[in-house]
């Protein structure tokens, strides 16, 4: 499917063709958030094969009829995928509320997910409200689909796992096949499961050892070095921070011991996670409000490097923008998404009533910059630039590699104007490899830029 987003209404027809969100064939171009077209939550992240997928949850907007105005909504869950961690495949949707036996009819409620793999199928955990809340209970229950492959597609057991009443499921594999499902519920949950992953093995046991107020839900357990990390989301002042736990078990007992990640900086009150390590580096998946900064029941996912000390505690994961992966020098290299820029340099929606457009960097004070890192310029000198961009004034800009005081590879005049468009410049030779970018304004004036791009 190739989607557009069409700014005809704001910008001229002739502007279309750069204005397109980059998303082909269910391909997406990202940084922070990783998800560019939709709203989307809680991102359950696994490496199966040579790919992470990442299963989140999706948010929508609640419309009178249509969910509880004001709160969370979601009615189907996508899968995503990627082989760089910088270009992520939409699979489309997998399980949705309404072709789910046991879950009640548009109950809006199909929270945090999880999925693994076992003896040659990939078994997807959800949450949602039952409609037999004779037999279920009235609380959350827990469901399980099954496929063949890890984008689906997923088929839905008739019922829900019996015995667990709660959200956020989370499956862990020992090293010896023992599965382990973990969930919340005013305290976080764990029990083993049989070997065909859709019963209980032993009695649910509440994991005591984690703080005794605030709410605790979202656990994520994985396993390093002989060391069981026990992680979740705690709520210790207003919002939700990212905390841990150790154990030598699968189920404890567990010693509190840190935090991952302090409470957002936007004031979204939730955050979920999940940790993996792909090609030697390990990951923090986790969410925020991106795409909706006055309405934090509609959050985007993210994600960023995480580093241990000697001793195995956890580096805390301080936010970025910029995200994880090598960016082609090739691609549109979305600037606002940086890695570090100066504090006279702003970044604001492109479009307010369609944020999904992006952002653009807007500087205009003189050597206002801002900075990219990793580009991948390939095995080819790259010969251009292109930058989208405009200026109500005229302006001039520096493209340096480094940093701000770096060598540089062009200037670039921004014309007067109103509209959009795209300028190219020759640029000095680079050599290949990967660079660090930055883009500095060198004259009196303003510009706004969308992307740049290398040829």
């Amino acid at each position: 499917m190739f989607i557009i987003i069409s700014l005809m209404k704001y910008y001229k027809k002739c502007l279309l063709l750069a204005v397109l969100v980059p998303v082909l064939s269910g391909q997406l171009l990202a940084q922070n958030p990783l998800i560019r077209n939709m709203y989307s939550a809680d991102p359950s992240a696994r490496v199966l094969g040579n790919r992470v997928y990442i299963y989140p949850s999706h948010d929508i907007l609640a419309a009178p009829g249509k969910g509880r105005v004001g709160w969370f909504c979601m009615e189907d869950y996508h899968v995503f995928s990627s082989d760089n961690l910088t270009d992520w495949t939409d699979h489309g949707v997998i399980v949705s509320q309404n072709k789910v036996p046991w879950v009640k009819p548009d109950s809006y409620s199909m929270w945090a997910p999880d999925c693994i793999y076992r003896n040659g199928k990939y078994y997807f955990y959800f949450p949602s409200t039952p409609k037999d809340t004779v037999t279920y209970g009235r609380n959350f229950a827990i469901g399980v689909a099954i496929a063949a492959k890890p984008e689906g597609p997923y088929i839905p057991q008739s019922t829900p796992i019996k015995g667990v009443h709660g959200i956020d499921p989370n499956v862990f594999i020992d090293k010896d096949g023992q599965a382990y499902l973990y969930w919340s519920a005013g305290n976080i949950y764990g029990a083993k499961l049989k070997d065909n992953m859709l019963e209980l093995a032993s009695e649910p046991v509440i994991l005591k050892e984690l703080p005794a107020k605030g709410l605790k839900e979202g656990p994520y357990l994985f396993e390093r070095n002989g060391i069981y990390y026990l992680t979740f989301p705690h709520v210790e002042g207003k919002i939700e921070r990212l905390e841990y736990s150790i154990a030598d078990n699968p189920l404890g007992p567990f010693k509190m011991t840190g935090v991952i990640m302090d409470e957002s900086p936007t004031g979204c009150w939730t955050n979920h996670h999940s940790v993996i390590a792909f090609k030697n580096q390990w990951y923090l998946f986790y969410h925020d409000r991106d795409y909706s900064p006055d309405f934090d029941k509609a959050r985007s996912i993210r994600a960023d490097s995480l580093f241990f000390n000697a001793d195995g505690t956890i580096q805390k994961v301080i936010r970025t923008f910029r995200g994880i992966g090598v960016t082609n020098a090739t691609a549109n290299i979305q600037m606002d998404r940086y890695s570090a820029k100066s504090g006279d340099a702003a970044i604001d929606f492109i479009d307010t009533t369609n944020k999904f457009i992006g952002w653009k960097t807007i500087l205009d004070k003189p050597n206002a910059w801002i900075q990219y890192n990793t580009v991948d310029f390939g095995k080819n000198a790259a010969k251009s630039v292109n930058i989208r961009a405009v200026s109500t004034t005229g302006a001039t800009l520096v493209i340096r590699t480094k940093d701000a005081s770096g060598p540089v590879l062009a200037e670039v005049m921004i014309p007067k104007g109103s509209d959009w468009s795209t300028v190219k410049k020759s640029i000095a030779a680079v050599q290949p490899g990967i660079k660090n970018l930055v883009l500095q304004l060198k004259s009196e004036g303003k510009v706004e830029v969308d992307w740049i791009s290398f040829k």
